[in-house]
């Protein structure tokens, strides 16, 4: 089974037309608070949340090929080196966040992890139209379509979902995550590289794949939303290595 897991601030629409084009049996995972209410006594941390995501793979049967993006990258890079779930394979983009000395150093994260800012970047965003809220992703590819359902789905809860993640991770993810992210996986796993993504960086992404033993993929001129990539290289990038997987 193909698992899919979504980033920030998004909702598991951010798959559909990679799924697609994949086909196969597959399933893309919600996160708690996007587009859906939380559990009761759910804290929206990064450790809640690769609790839950542990919880919900050990339920799937048979084989899982784990892909995520953006948050849902950290998570699955948090399952592969846990080792607490069984992966057949595993695949990310912006591995760059999982390097111990990596910096939230961006507009977006910068804002968000500051006590005020982040809740009024947020409101803001609220506020928006969905259309306006979504343009940097249509700008970067994804339909409209789909970038309207996604930020029609930011709710209060959504923001303080998306607060609480990257607040619990200052001064990054490796501060506690890290002991095991220094050595191979036990699964197969491939880092996407998109050349167009300003959130990562190849240097380091190459880094953090050799700690894990994993490939690297370059997806040569996509960018954050590489899943809309029009020319299925990224499609034809994951059934390549799943293809080498036994």
């Amino acid at each position: 089974m193909r698992v899919f897991v979504h980033g920030v601030p998004e909702t598991a629409a951010v798959w559909d037309g990679l799924r697609e084009n994949l086909g196969g049996d597959s399933v893309a995972l919600t996160l708690p608070g996007f587009g859906t209410s939380l559990p009761a006594g759910f804290s929206p941390t990064k450790d809640q949340y690769a609790s839950w995501l542990t919880d919900e793979l050990k339920q799937i049967e048979g084989p899982v090929d784990l892909i995520g993006h953006d948050w849902g990258a950290l998570l699955t890079l948090r399952i592969a080196t846990l080792g607490e779930v069984r992966l057949r394979s595993w695949t990310c983009d912006v591995g760059s966040t999982f390097d111990p000395d990596f910096a939230w150093n961006y507009p977006w994260a910068e804002t968000l992890i500051t006590p005020g800012e982040g809740e009024e970047m947020l409101l803001r965003m609220r506020q928006s139209s969905p259309e306006e809220a979504g343009a940097l992703q249509v700008s970067q590819g994804v339909p409209a379509t789909v970038a309207a359902e996604m930020f029609a789905a930011h709710d209060e809860i959504m923001s303080q979902c998306i607060l609480g993640l990257y607040r619990s991770a200052v001064p990054n993810v490796c501060a506690d995550w890290g002991a095991p992210a220094q050595y191979p996986t036990s699964a197969p796993g491939m880092i996407l590289v998109s050349t167009g993504d300003q959130v990562d960086d190849e240097r380091v992404s190459r880094q953090v794949a050799g700690r894990l033993g994993a490939r690297v993929e370059v997806l040569d001129g996509l960018t954050h939303w590489w899943m809309w990539d029009d020319a299925g290289q990224a499609a034809s990038a994951l059934e390549a290595f799943w293809a080498t997987v036994k």
